[in-house]
């Protein structure tokens, strides 16, 4: 950044009803892994593990916690998103953006198409015709909604669906838990026998979300206009003392909307985890392939009947299908934004619109790419396997990188405290752990 220039920065919220008219990106947060994480994944570990794995949970969606709070105190302090920050780290020119995006692209055609199918594995429950029809059938409207700018219309009346799935598993959770000493022996720090990481990993991985939605997060809190307003990344901003405190105003902002998140996903992962263990262990069902709407449709059709279990299929639809869209959407951004800092020193390339570009990586990345990898695997289960591994190991890298960021470019009054940063580090090490184990149990 070359030049110099004053702060422009948003109002800060001043009482309780403006502080919660400006959640949102949190939301958004959340909902970007809601039909993998918590839809899929916790009622699988819960019918194979039951409770054994509670402390995981716990652990996993609070360490997160602070790995996005890092990520979005960048954006709000400088007016940029990650990618941007990542740009200038010094070494090779881009390295950072590199180790960020490439392996994301793996995680967002296999993402895509394996949301997908699991979608479309409720749609042939109540309609005729061939399950891959419905998996093409449920990306290509989705990207239209993207592109033509309705995602935030639908993304409204989705994310609502999904707090009423929310309510509903929170319910049914109450009313069938049984096993308490179970639960209360789950939160011991114990791996249970015979533990497979391939399906303990992905759980970690996409539980609230993976490294791509933190990434996302920033793009999401730039766009809400959290804190700095820098939109077009070229000056060094100078912080007076009175901007620094309208920032830390900000911080404390982003700190509830990712607090909100994080209490929502654990309340209700906890509750698929409860389902997962008290209905489907007992009876050894397991959500596969393409009968993992069949068989999640039973948690709430074994308590409330018909209506419980049609209900439940709506739900698995909207739930899978409303995170193909928030997907589609951070994946566009993402790859857009990393496109226009690999592409700016490059003659026909650096006066690409940004829009072009999300166009480009909407229609190609995450929709004729997963279209053609599903009709030849055809294995939604397995391929959010791979995504949600992709998306764990990848976590500690995002942890390395933000925090250098951070401690690089951030005046010391914005910075985190020291708990704040050894308890990131964690994160990162947590993750490490199970990766390496993962690794291990694959080789």
């Amino acid at each position: 950044m070359s030049s110099s220039a004053a702060a422009k920065i948003t109002a800060p919220p001043k009482n309780f009803k403006e502080k919660v008219k400006w959640l949102g990106p949190g939301f958004l947060w959340m909902v970007s892994a809601a039909g993998s994480g918590e839809l899929l994944f916790t009622p699988r570990v819960g019918a194979l593990y039951g409770y054994t794995l509670v402390w995981a949970l716990v652990t996993a969606v609070m360490l997160k916690w602070f790995i996005n709070r890092e990520i979005g105190r960048f954006t709000v302090c400088t007016g940029e998103t990650v990618i941007d920050g990542f740009a200038r780290l010094p070494g090779p020119r881009n390295w950072a953006l590199y180790v960020i995006l490439v392996p994301q692209l793996f995680v967002a055609v296999t993402s895509i198409a394996g949301l997908a199918g699991s979608a479309a594995t409720a749609l042939i429950l109540a309609l005729p015709g061939d399950i891959r029809i419905w998996t093409i059938a449920s990306i290509l409207l989705s990207t239209a909604l993207v592109l033509i700018g309705k995602f935030k219309a639908v993304e409204k009346v989705a994310t609502l669906l999904a707090v009423v799935l929310g309510l509903a598993a929170i319910v049914a959770a109450a009313f069938v838990i049984k096993d308490f000493k179970g639960l209360a022996e789950g939160f011991a720090f114990k791996l249970p026998e015979n533990a497979r990481f391939d399906e303990i990993l992905p759980w970690l991985g996409f539980m609230l979300s993976g490294a791509a939605g933190m990434i996302w997060y920033s793009f999401w809190i730039r766009a809400k206009k959290y804190g700095l307003q820098n939109e077009d990344g070229k000056h060094k901003v100078r912080l007076s003392n009175d901007d620094k405190d309208k920032l830390k105003l900000w911080l404390k902002q982003m700190t509830a909307d990712n607090t909100v998140a994080v209490v929502g996903t654990l309340i209700i992962t906890f509750s698929f985890l409860v389902l997962g263990t008290e209905l489907l262990k007992p009876k050894g069902l397991i959500p596969e392939e393409n009968k993992v709407a069949e068989v999640l449709g039973q948690l709430l059709g074994q308590l409330w009947g018909p209506v419980g279990f049609w209900f439940m299929i709506t739900a698995i639809f909207i739930g899978f299908w409303d995170t193909v869209l928030s997907d589609q959407d951070g994946f566009g951004r993402m790859f857009s934004g990393g496109a226009r800092v690999l592409l700016k020193n490059v003659r026909w390339g650096k006066n690409i619109p940004v829009k072009n570009l999300n166009k480009f990586f909407v229609i190609v990345l995450v929709t004729i790419i997963p279209i053609g990898l599903y009709l030849i695997m055809g294995e939604p289960v397995g391929l959010l396997k791979i995504a949600g591994a992709i998306e764990a190991c990848h976590i500690p890298f995002l942890v390395a990188l933000i925090l250098y960021l951070n401690h690089k470019e951030l005046p010391p009054e914005l910075k985190a405290g020291r708990f704040t940063t050894i308890m990131t580090v964690v994160a990162g090490l947590f993750f490490v752990a199970f990766a390496v184990v993962y690794l291990l149990q694959i080789a």
